[in-house]
């Protein structure tokens, strides 16, 4: 699989957070795999150990945090360079019915053989 273009990369980045805000998690995943449909690998957060697979590094996530949890790129931080998007996220976290944001800075590197890392 050639890499990810920008345009297709612009799409991708576009519906991450417009299926995740909707709790869409069947086109959320489809979404993914539009763009990677390989191996996945995760050093998030940082500090912690890699992950590995793409059930453990989206699927799992989705559920742990999709319900408490809502997106928003950073206007005019979302760069797409070749075959890495990088972006600063508004994390909206609803604990106990108050929310709070928090940031964080996001990259993902695409391969030609359909993998990703986070």
């Amino acid at each position: 699989m050639p890499v990810p273009g920008k345009k297709q990369l612009l799409n991708w980045a576009e519906n991450y957070v417009n299926f995740w805000n909707a709790g869409d998690k069947e086109a959320w995943e489809k979404n993914w795999r539009s763009v990677a449909p390989g191996d996945f690998r995760m050093l998030d957060p940082v500090g912690t150990p890699e992950k590995f697979g793409f059930q453990h590094c989206c699927l799992d996530s989705f559920d742990l945090f999709q319900p408490n949890v809502r997106f928003r790129i950073q206007p005019g931080t979302l760069f797409v360079c070749e075959n890495e998007v990088a972006w600063l996220l508004e994390n909206h976290i609803n604990s106990g019915g108050t929310t709070s944001i928090a940031y964080s800075i996001e990259t993902y590197r695409f391969e030609d053989d359909g993998s990703v890392v986070i």
